[in-house]
């Protein structure tokens, strides 16, 4: 898939996620609207965006600053490339 390059584009991408994420969890809270609800529902998006964080920002610079992602795709074939380094490593009794 090629790069997006049009910075419009990125823009409109973004506004779309934020209206996807802020309807969706308009709907749940509607329909299930309490308290517990809306902080189990917060807790949610706060885990996965730091989650996310992780997997680009904190791999990227600390870990392995060598390795560039370009999707979740990536990262979990990072990842089991890195299970499967560690597991050849490590001596055989």
């Amino acid at each position: 898939m090629k790069d997006l390059q049009s910075t419009l584009a990125m823009w409109l991408k973004g506004v779309l996620f934020l209206l996807i994420g802020l309807m969706s969890g308009g709907i749940l809270l509607i329909e299930h609207g309490s308290w517990r609800m809306a902080l189990l529902l917060g807790l949610c998006i706060w885990g996965f965006c730091r989650a996310y964080y992780f997997a680009f920002y904190v791999i990227q610079h600390w870990v392995d600053p060598g390795y560039k992602f370009s999707g979740l795709g990536h990262f979990l074939t990072y990842m089991w490339k890195q299970r499967q380094d560690d597991e050849g490593s490590k001596p055989k009794n």
